[in-house]
């Protein structure tokens, strides 16, 4: 379900291209002579991290656009496990009745799950039949969440960029990096108010891994940080 050489997940009817995502195409390329820095470090650790001798966009027109822009606004495909396979060490010649694949697809605004659901099902049942294979497919989706975004220029987002310019003595670049954490549209939407992520780790804490970390100075810094923001929103008027 990836398209060869550009990273773009490909459903059969699905147009990710929304007028939310071409905005902000515009903005990256206003912001990619500010980035270049930061996205060359990115670009070294990343390929670390996965292993990989070279990224996709690399050597491509607008590369460093292009990373950003799978880096931090368009969905995303990634593949979580099969059960039913034999994976532990050896060389076992048993072949499973049945095997279960799980994957996750990260979804964007102006999309839905039930949306989605609907163009995986449809594309997987289609390659299936093509394929000519005698056996049974059963698709399900175990969880789908709707799509958050917030105003980065609500006053909570400012005090927040004001303590964090505060502590770290830098200005904070206001990202859309994706995630899996439903409940803050269920706070947003139970209490009615603006809700902020605010962070206090590192890009390569490696959050959710078997190797995940948070370095010292994160933390006594992250101690500071929520003390500003929370002396920053006493600030704020409300709306």
């Amino acid at each position: 379900m990836y398209g060869k050489g550009f990273g773009m997940v490909l459903l059969w009817g699905l147009d990710f291209h929304s007028t939310v995502l071409l905005q902000d195409l515009i903005s990256i390329k206003v912001y990619d002579v500010s980035v270049h820095d930061l996205l060359l470090t990115f670009k070294e650790e990343s390929r670390t991290d996965v292993g990989a001798k070279k990224l996709i966009h690399e050597g491509n027109e607008d590369a460093k656009v292009k990373t950003l822009m799978h880096r931090w606004r368009f969905p995303s495909l990634s593949l979580h496990g099969i059960e039913g396979a034999f994976d532990a060490p050896g060389a076992k010649t048993v072949i499973p009745m049945q095997v279960i694949g799980k994957f996750s697809i990260r979804i964007v605004p102006d999309q839905t799950p039930a949306e989605i659901e609907k163009l995986v099902v449809a594309h997987c049942k289609e390659v299936h039949r093509t394929s000519g294979s005698p056996n049974d497919i059963k698709i399900s989706m175990e969880l789908g969440c709707q799509p958050w975004m917030s105003d980065p220029n609500h006053p909570h987002f400012v005090a927040g960029r004001n303590a964090t310019k505060l502590v770290h003595n830098v200005e904070p670049d206001m990202i859309r990096e994706g995630g899996s954490s439903p409940v803050i549209l269920s706070f947003q939407e139970a209490i009615g108010e603006n809700v902020m992520l605010l962070p206090m780790g590192c890009v390569d804490d490696g959050a959710h891994s078997q190797n995940e970390k948070m370095n010292r100075s994160n933390f006594l810094n992250g101690i500071k940080l929520f003390a500003a923001y929370l002396e920053e929103v006493a600030k704020v008027k409300k709306r």
